[in-house]
């Protein structure tokens, strides 16, 4: 195993040994490839580069206290990744090579998948692009799917407390009938001055309210909403908001805990209702609101300043499946390395 200090870990990039990768070439894929070389030759014409065909997912394969490796809903990872392929009009990725290539990676890459006891995971990045070029708006003719490892540690400092979130009003992350609901790199492009606005003020992250009306709420970065009172989990529902594969697992964690789960728009000034909130995703997990702060209006969401019980219950629900703990009822785990 690589030596290193593994609870210290950000959420950033570290290179690993191997990456794998598929071409797509005269309307078929071809046969896996095992690289350890870190770059792409692309050319420049590209229609990845120019008109932004790519498409990208994030899992993680986790080391569990009994040694063995499990990956989370892998196969739902395929499912989103075809879905963004076929708005993008690119091929899609069938799912027993993403899933092949997903636990081939993991394994060659074993040495850098942090320890149990460190709350660090081994990131798994798969990549779509169309590598031939074109000068005109066309689709490419050719493909490229690989994907790519990183140890990381939790994605905000503290990992699992309460955070600052703002309501950013003047930049929209995604239009209405838009792209918002699949994973492509430009949601994340627009999001960034939004995000560094947030950050310039203090806060962890930007919150959005819906690109149409600014009535309801949307998402809180890159990361989905939820709201929590009456025991009832609330999420909210629009056109432009990417289904998170953590919140849905949450969605279903929170019936199996008895709770009632509501996914429907949500009316901005219902927050002050919320006893509850908090933003939730892969890289996340569940990050937890302290307050919600509109700079328009001054008004303040509070939720407190520390993980509520439904929210800490639903997350140690949920990374104790994920680390073999807690009892995986729906079958959402899969061992990697015995």
């Amino acid at each position: 195993m690589e030596e290193l200090d593994w609870s210290k870990l950000g959420f950033g990039y570290r290179p690993t040994s191997y990456n794998v990768r598929c071409y797509y070439r005269d309307g078929k894929w071809g046969e896996i490839e095992v690289c350890s070389d870190e770059y792409i030759k692309l050319h420049m014409a590209a229609t990845a580069l120019h008109y932004g065909q790519e498409a990208f997912e994030g899992l993680k394969a986790y080391r569990c206290p009994d040694g063995k490796v499990r990956l989370f809903r892998v196969e739902e990872n395929a499912a989103r990744l075809q879905r963004t392929a076929d708005a993008t009009l690119m091929p899609q990725v069938p799912t027993e090579r993403f899933v092949e290539m997903a636990r081939k990676v993991v394994r060659l890459n074993q040495q850098h998948i942090p320890t149990y006891e460190s709350g660090a995971t081994l990131y798994l990045r798969p990549l779509l692009i169309g590598v031939s070029p074109q000068v005109g708006v066309h689709p490419a003719k050719d493909y490229l799917f690989l994907i790519f490892v990183t140890p990381v540690g939790p994605y905000f400092k503290g990992g699992f407390s309460a955070n600052h979130y703002v309501i950013i009003r003047d930049y929209d992350r995604a239009a209405p009938l838009g792209m918002g609901t699949f994973k492509v790199g430009g949601n994340y492009a627009a999001s960034m001055r939004a995000n560094a606005i947030a950050h310039s003020k203090g806060y962890a992250s930007e919150f959005y309210l819906d690109s149409k009306e600014k009535k309801y709420v949307d998402e809180c970065g890159a990361a989905n909403f939820f709201g929590i009172k009456n025991n009832t989990y609330i999420t909210p529902k629009s056109t432009s908001i990417l289904p998170s594969i953590t919140n849905k697992s949450l969605m279903q964690i929170a019936e199996d805990l008895g709770m009632k789960v509501e996914h429907r728009p949500v009316p901005e000034e219902e927050l002050e209702s919320f006893e509850e909130a908090g933003a939730c995703g892969t890289a996340a997990v569940i990050s937890p609101i302290s307050h919600l702060d509109d700079l328009d209006t001054g008004k303040v969401y509070a939720f407190g300043d520390k993980p509520g019980p439904w929210s800490t219950k639903l997350y140690e629900t949920l990374r104790g499946i994920q680390y073999g703990t807690v009892e995986d009822r729906h079958g959402w785990t899969s061992v990697v390395i015995e």
